[in-house]
């Protein structure tokens, strides 16, 4: 072990390494921990609006500390690393629960009960059979232009047929399935 001591860095300072062993000591955290806590929970609760988040994040922040000590080489600015922790954990802890609060805002769709999802089965069912009686045309006209939600100039373009067919196909269509719905309720 003394060969390791006298195999010194040229230009380090010698009172370099007690500085360090001084603000690495668990008995310095401790002491901080001791005289500090309160006032690291204070600055939390400013941060933060619960007092269970507050203390875990000043837990954690102590916790960090403790690990990352050996790279706190003057003991005067623990204290100021484990604000900047105390700061950076809340500012975590908030974007965590703003990012669950946009997840959990949109609303669920209203579920329908049994007997409602039945009865829009049965009103499905009755508009798949009526428009299978209509004329082909009067049927593609009206599935591109109310399923697929086409303006009739693109149900023209697409079927290859006049604006005006497309009109009358729509109206005659609509007009059957009235009938053909209104006979089956």
């Amino acid at each position: 072990m003394p060969a390791a001591r006298s195999a010194r860095i040229p230009g380090q300072r010698e009172d370099a390494e007690e500085t360090t062993a001084a603000g690495t000591t668990v008995d310095h955290l401790t002491e901080t921990y001791r005289a500090h806590y309160r006032s690291l929970l204070g600055l939390a609760a400013l941060l933060l609006d619960d007092t269970a988040s507050c203390e875990d994040v000043v837990q954690e922040a102590f916790i960090r500390v403790h690990s990352a000590r050996k790279r706190v080489r003057d003991p005067e600015k623990t204290l100021a690393y484990l604000r900047q922790t105390v700061v950076n954990l809340s500012r975590s802890a908030l974007r965590r629960r703003i990012l669950g609060l946009k997840l959990l805002s949109k609303p669920m769709p209203d579920m329908a009960s049994a007997e409602e999802g039945a009865y829009d089965q049965l009103e499905r069912d009755s508009l798949i059979r009526a428009m299978k009686g209509l004329q082909r045309r009067q049927r593609e006209v009206l599935v591109l232009r109310y399923f697929a939600d086409m303006t009739e100039a693109q149900v023209a373009e697409t079927l290859g047929i006049s604006l005006g067919s497309v009109k009358a196909y729509g109206s005659r269509g609509i007009a059957a399935l009235r009938t053909a719905m209104g006979a089956s309720a």
